[in-house]
């Protein structure tokens, strides 16, 4: 295994410790501000540095000598909080004056507290009578991309990986996700719309984590794909199902139960970041 630190400078007297906790044979410095430590075995040793680490702002991950984003035939991403920076449905609720009910709902669902399909239905049913034309204007005033998420998407396009959205949240914003950006596909849950308002409910069955990991499942299989050539970013607790479809599960800058179940995590770099820890 290698270990790859990265994110800001790696201190002198922390990388030594790494070094005799893991019996890395050396550490290879790239820019920008990455250290790959070869031949590296997570140890109780490196654990105990894992806070003096982070303390640093640092993430760090241990990948399968020689992995490379070529070696993946899929990748798929979480769209709130992940691909994008906002949570549309919080934005959604701004524009209802009820913001602050929404995005406590949106928490607890994100931590696990609250099933996913019950925290929409309470979410949305706050927001029924509201204009659908807020629609667009959270999108052209809200919404943006996650740092990184577009030199990671194209790299992954490069390298010929088929990509997708896989969101429990709506269509309105994958779609056009999807299109500009040019995901392979994207599927999310439908507002229902009458009069010009959103009626507070969707349109079907609710995609929750499990029609999540559904379509994550789905894809693979379509494209003739194994597990171990799919990569599942996320960063709620609705994500672990999907995640768990997946080789590789990414917690992006995630909630800790997210983070504790994903092979890595990336707490305070961007979704580039990625690119870094693979060859």
């Amino acid at each position: 295994m290698n270990l790859v630190i990265q994110g800001g400078a790696l201190p002198t007297f922390l990388l030594e410790k790494i070094l005799a906790a893991t019996g890395a044979s050396t550490a290879e410095p790239r820019p920008p501000q990455v250290v790959r430590f070869i031949g590296a075995t997570r140890t109780a040793e490196f654990d105990a540095l894992i806070p003096l680490i982070e303390a640093e702002k640092l993430d760090w991950a241990f990948v399968e000598t020689g992995k490379k984003l070529s070696d993946y035939g899929l990748i798929c991403f979480d769209m709130d909080s992940t691909l994008i920076t906002i949570e549309c449905i919080d934005e959604l609720a701004d524009f209802a004056g009820k913001k602050a009910e929404v995005s406590e709902v949106t928490e607890a669902a994100m931590r696990g507290e609250i099933d996913y399909r019950e925290s929409l239905r309470r979410r949305l049913a706050l927001m029924a009578g509201l204009d659908a034309r807020v629609l667009a204007r959270v999108y052209g005033e809200r919404l943006l991309l996650s740092h990184g998420a577009r030199e990671l998407l194209e790299a992954a396009q490069n390298a010929g990986l088929r990509t997708a959205i896989l969101s429990g949240g709506f269509t309105y914003f994958t779609e056009r996700l999807r299109i500009e950006l040019g995901f392979d596909f994207a599927t999310s849950n439908e507002l229902e719309i009458s009069g010009g308002k959103l009626t507070g409910k969707v349109v079907g069955d609710i995609v929750d984590a499990a029609a999540k990991a559904h379509h994550l499942a789905r894809l693979r299989d379509e494209l003739g794909l194994r597990k171990d050539q799919v990569i599942a970013c996320g960063d709620g607790a609705n994500d672990l199902m999907m995640m768990a479809e997946a080789g590789l599960s990414v917690a992006f800058h995630a909630k800790p139960a997210t983070r504790a179940k994903a092979d890595i995590a990336i707490n305070f770099g961007g979704l580039e970041a990625l690119l870094n820890i693979l060859d």
